[in-house]
């Protein structure tokens, strides 16, 4: 690993856990990877469950792609999709009720409520 690639990494990983706490995404255990991703800079991987979250950005990048790459930009993306995560996995259940849809958004109102002035 390059200092330039080890320096996007530990930036990737400060500014994942700075939108994880702004967000208010705290119960989660987050594991950070750095290896080849195909066709993304970035992703997320998360066992609903157990409330475990896999984070990984591509190590596999030209010259040409780091200069495209934002790795702040990606960490705040990759946080976005967690906050949206329990909406996304309720979607995937058989069964739901409304109630659990309406909890999950209202999840997230609260969460933006303290972001957006």
């Amino acid at each position: 690993m390059t200092e330039d690639n080890r320096t996007d990494f530990e930036v990737f990983k400060d500014e994942f856990t700075y939108w994880q706490a702004r967000f208010g995404l705290t119960g989660y255990k987050v594991y950070f990877k750095y290896e080849p991703i195909e066709n993304a800079w970035a992703d997320i991987d998360v066992i609903h469950v157990d409330r475990v979250v896999t984070v990984r950005l591509d190590s596999e990048v030209t010259d040409e792609g780091r200069l495209q790459r934002d790795v702040k930009s990606s960490a705040k993306h990759e946080a976005i999709h967690l906050l949206l995560m329990e909406l996304q996995h309720l979607t995937g259940e058989r069964y739901i009720r409304e109630d659990e849809i309406y909890a999950a958004v209202e999840s997230i109102v609260f969460k933006l409520e303290g972001l957006i002035q």
